[in-house]
Parts: structure tokens; C-alpha cells; sequence
């Protein structure tokens, strides 16, 4: 038993003198960074929602041209804010109401959804009431792909 004490305890040594540092270790650290934020690759809804609302405009047939002439800035802002939203979110037969500059008001009132060629589509009667004169546009719009409501040329 005394051999293999012997022969044991300079193995052991060895193993530990492996094991040991002759001096300080140096570490290199790479500098940090930071990760970039992860932002989503889809809007959510309420910014698809009011990106769409920034680009559906009356102008584009919502109004009676012959009011569009003699509305203002804001009058037009109104409306546009009314058409949108009676469409997006508006109930059928229920009149969205808005009023602009100079005594100059408005109605949109929107129908049911309908379903055609994959789009959600709604007829709207959009009056404009200024200068003592009722204006008044009837048709059908389209919510297209990226949100945007579309007037249907010969729908209505």
C-alpha cells in the first residue's frame, strides 16, 4: 500500500501544478453595444387606421363638387374626419354629423357592409349644407388593401 502512495502522490502534484497560473490573467472585453429595438414589421391597427385616415380624401369624390368649391380648409377637414369614420366604424342608417367654419354642416350617413371581390364596401350619402344650399353625394366606397376608402365610379 505504501508503493502506490508512492507512485500516487507525485501524480497528484502534477495534476495540480496543471492547474495553477504562474501570474494575473488578462481578460480583453469587446465593447458593448447596443441591440437594436425591435420594431414591428406590421402597423398595428390604430396606425393603420389612421394612416388611412390622413389619405382618404372628400376630394376624391365624396362631396359634390360644387360644395367642395365653397368649403374651407377646415370645413373639408370636418367632412373628411365625418366620411371616414361614418365608414370605418359608422352603424347603417345612422348619421354622422359634422359642422365647419361660417355656419357651414354636414351629414354622412353609410349602409350596411357588403362584401364584392374580396373588398368591404359601403354606400354613403355624404349632404353638405352652406350658404343656404343642401349638396348632397351619393355613392359607394371601398376600403382598398392598405385601408384607404375608395369612391366605386359608377356604384350609386
Amino acid at each position: 500500500m505504501n508503493r502506490i502512495a508512492l507512485l500516487a502522490t507525485p501524480l497528484l502534484a502534477l495534476t495540480l501544478a496543471a492547474c495553477s497560473s504562474t501570474g494575473p490573467t488578462q481578460v480583453a472585453q469587446a465593447p458593448m453595444v447596443a441591440a437594436p429595438v425591435a420594431r414591428p414589421l406590421v402597423a398595428t391597427p390604430a396606425q393603420a387606421t389612421q394612416q388611412a385616415l390622413l389619405t382618404t380624401s372628400i376630394a376624391n369624390g365624396f362631396v359634390d363638387p360644387a360644395a367642395l368649391a365653397v368649403m374651407t380648409a377646415k370645413d373639408s377637414a370636418e367632412a373628411n374626419s365625418a366620411q371616414f369614420y361614418a365608414l370605418q366604424f359608422g352603424r347603417p342608417g345612422a348619421p354622422r354629423q359634422w359642422a365647419g367654419d361660417k355656419g357651414t354642416t354636414g351629414t354622412v350617413a353609410v349602409g350596411p357592409y357588403v362584401r364584392v371581390n374580396n373588398l368591404d364596401c359601403r354606400d354613403f350619402t355624404h349632404t353638405v349644407k352652406t350658404n343656404g344650399q343642401d349638396y348632397v353625394k351619393k355613392g359607394t366606397a371601398c376600403r382598398e388593401q392598405n385601408g384607404n376608402w375608395a369612391v366605386v365610379q359608377g356604384a350609386a
